[in-house]
């Protein structure tokens, strides 16, 4: 009986009864789902023309208040005045409320972390797919000056040289052509084009590697706290460069599933009928890799909100008026013994996001790997 039940489960049953078994992992989830709804919560709350809860209302005379204390209605305009008629977390050096700001924070704080983790978890995907499935395509002379060419264009475009480049795509343009008139034409001149133009350099496996290696080579907030500092200060830029420097692992992740997943009979079968590469990469190999780059891309979004909030404590974050807790700890950091409620509440939220996500991310790790389960 218990074997009928056992064969008869669903792959979402195995993965609940597995998951719920774990403690931390449970309540690492409740923790992530309140904090999800109280970001969507204060999304409603503290943003548009008129706010029911204002984080950017300057009350210079109720400046430092601490928590649970109540508004000086005799200086204060009754529109100034606090919702709930006190300041559930006190106010700032501007007098602005710090609930309001922890509110309009945690938006902040899941924007960053989702879509920075999409972006390095989609570049890691199709890099490490195509570094494990097609690593042994060897890149010729020809095919990598055209690919320069191109990318090199892409960046004058860029920057705003656009007659540069017009001449790097016209360069990709000459180098396609002569590939293929060296291909269709027979003679001396198209014999010495077509044997420059195939030599070959390395593997596809060797250039996206030796990527990854040069990329991890770097200290990565360092980095981006570089690229930052270059670029125009914005929240969207901030979540690009995040995401653009944190492909490295995911890479690393789906490379190696691929390089088992290659040798499995699907695939061989797949191969022998004929079916298009990319169509064996995304619809038979990415579904049976992706187990391992979503507890990836779990354990890194907690990463990419002390990324961001390090950037705004150091003042290269997002710029005012949006409200981070990043930027209201460094705000706080000058009235530590003053006002040290400035400090805890935006710590206590990180230390709690931080450590839920990595609690959730270790139970669905143990959940989706049966290597694991019996640990």
């Amino acid at each position: 009986m218990m074997l009928e039940d056992t064969v008869h489960k669903t792959r979402w049953q195995e993965f609940w009864g597995v998951f719920r078994k774990n403690k931390l992992a449970l309540v690492g989830m409740i923790i992530l789902i309140l904090f999800f709804l109280t970001a969507i919560v204060g999304a409603f709350l503290t943003y548009g023309r008129a706010p029911f809860l204002d984080p950017g209302k300057v009350r210079l005379p109720d400046r430092l208040k601490a928590p649970l204390s109540e508004p000086n209605t005799q200086v204060l305009p009754p529109q100034d005045l606090p919702r709930f008629g006190i300041y559930l977390l006190g106010t700032d050096s501007l007098g602005r409320d710090v609930f309001a700001r922890m509110l309009q924070g945690a938006i902040v704080s899941l924007l960053v972390g989702f879509v920075a983790v999409g972006i390095s978890v989609a570049i890691g995907m199709i890099l490490g797919g195509i570094a494990g499935f097609l690593g042994r395509v060897t890149i010729k002379l020809g095919g990598a000056l055209f690919l320069i060419m191109i990318i090199a264009g892409f960046t004058s475009c860029g920057g705003g040289k656009n007659y540069l480049a017009c001449i790097f795509w016209a360069v990709a343009l000459a180098v396609l052509g002569m590939w293929k008139w060296s291909n269709l034409r027979s003679g001396a001149l198209a014999g010495c084009c077509h044997r420059y133009l195939f030599v070959k350099l390395f593997s596809v496996d060797t250039l996206i590697m030796r990527a990854v290696d040069i990329m991890m080579c770097f200290p990565a907030f360092f980095l981006i706290l570089t690229l930052v500092a270059i670029l125009p200060s914005s929240i969207w830029i901030i979540m690009i460069v995040i995401g653009l420097t944190g492909w490295t692992g995911t890479t690393r992740f789906v490379r190696a599933e691929f390089l088992s997943l290659r040798e499995q009979d699907f695939v061989i079968a797949a191969e022998a009928l004929g079916l298009p590469r990319w169509r064996i990469i995304f619809h038979h190999m990415m579904p049976n890799a992706i187990a391992p780059v979503l507890v990836s891309a779990t354990i890194g979004i907690p990463g990419a909100i002390l990324t961001e909030s390090g950037l705004s404590f150091l003042g290269f974050g997002v710029p005012p008026p949006n409200a981070t807790w990043g930027n209201i700890l460094a705000g706080g950091r000058q009235f530590i013994f003053d006002a040290p409620w400035l400090l805890i509440a935006p710590a206590v939220a990180i230390l709690l996001t931080v450590v839920s996500f990595n609690l959730f991310g270790e139970g669905l790790r143990d959940a989706l790997n049966p290597k694991l389960r019996g640990r």
